[in-house]
């Protein structure tokens, strides 16, 4: 029985009773759970088999809730908040008290953000809470980008997929955090360091963090498939070391395909590294079921959402 739904007032009993709850964003999906529950947040940790040093995002509806959530908000992120949001940016920002230490892994600061997808934004603004909703995916495992993803890795032990179609930017959303006023990226995501920067002029990148990390995204191995994955920008001599191998070949937008491929995905015909962001994830989960020996995946040109997906893969392949 499938557990995907459309029915917002059933997912809203489901989270007022504290349980989770899997929400489409315009990223991946996450598993949504009441912030101020300490059963729904534990539930979200031992779901994924997420480390509990690895803080949680929370979603909010508006603005206007931001300040129910934090303490300080820096110049330069009320900027990025008025021009990004909702959209693909999380920030992180000194908490309020009231935010659980449970959900900030202890931290004085808390990732937050508002969503761009319209089921999750009338979701958020019917419930009495915010919430935290890391992707729907066990831990180090691939984002979920549709509810078939989600039902896949949790069908026995989730009530609900609350479905919003698939996602239409496909990678995790950008974080962001300060220090001294100034913006750090935490984690690379589906909104362009170079859309930032004209927004608040350069930014530093500071996305790997293996013990209590900021935020997010920042372990080394994270978002892989079962199958081995290797990242490669000679693609053509990668398939030939490979000639006793059962072949899998995610490529960007030319064709690699040889004998020796027994499947190929190519990201996007047209060159388009939002296509290629959007349809990312779900490739690679085509590719993971297919009984592949090793998945080649061609490197990406290193600008914009090139080099957020970069990050991702250089991750999967760790």
């Amino acid at each position: 029985m499938s557990i995907i739904s459309k029915d917002i007032q059933k997912a809203i009993s489901i989270l007022e009773n504290e349980e989770l709850v899997a929400i489409p964003t315009e990223t991946v999906y996450g598993l949504g759970g009441n912030i101020f529950s300490e059963k729904a947040i534990q539930s979200i940790f031992e779901t994924k088999q997420r480390p509990l040093f690895n803080p949680l995002i929370v979603h909010i509806s508006s603005l206007d809730q931001l300040d129910k959530i934090v303490d300080e908000i820096p110049e330069k992120a009320k900027l990025l908040a008025e021009k990004f949001w909702p959209g693909s940016m999380t920030l992180v920002l000194k908490k309020n008290k009231n935010i659980p230490n449970l959900i900030t892994a202890g931290k004085d600061t808390v990732a937050v953000r508002i969503p761009n997808h319209s089921t999750t934004l009338e979701l958020l603004s019917r419930l009495s809470f915010p919430l935290a909703a890391p992707s729907a995916n066990p831990f180090n495992n691939i984002s979920p980008t549709k509810p078939e993803h989600v039902e896949r890795y949790f069908k026995d032990k989730l009530k609900m997929v609350l479905d919003g179609g698939p996602c239409k930017n496909g990678i995790e959303s950008t974080i962001i955090g300060f220090e001294a006023g100034e913006p750090i990226i935490y984690r690379l995501g589906a909104l362009a360091i170079e859309e930032i920067e004209g927004t608040v002029g350069a930014v530093s990148v500071m996305n790997e963090k293996e013990k209590n990390p900021d935020a997010p995204g920042m372990l080394k191995k994270h978002y892989a498939p079962k199958t081995k994955t290797i990242l490669t920008t000679a693609i053509d001599s990668e398939i030939k070391s490979h000639t006793s191998s059962r072949i899998g070949l995610l490529s960007f937008s030319k064709s690699h395909k040889t004998k020796l491929v027994a499947e190929e995905i190519m990201l996007s015909t047209s060159l388009n590294l939002q296509e290629a962001a959007s349809n990312l994830y779900d490739a690679m989960h085509q590719l993971d079921h297919l009984n592949l020996d090793v998945i080649i995946v061609e490197k990406l040109p290193d600008y914009g959402l090139g080099k957020s997906m970069n990050d991702r893969l250089k991750r999967a392949a760790y």
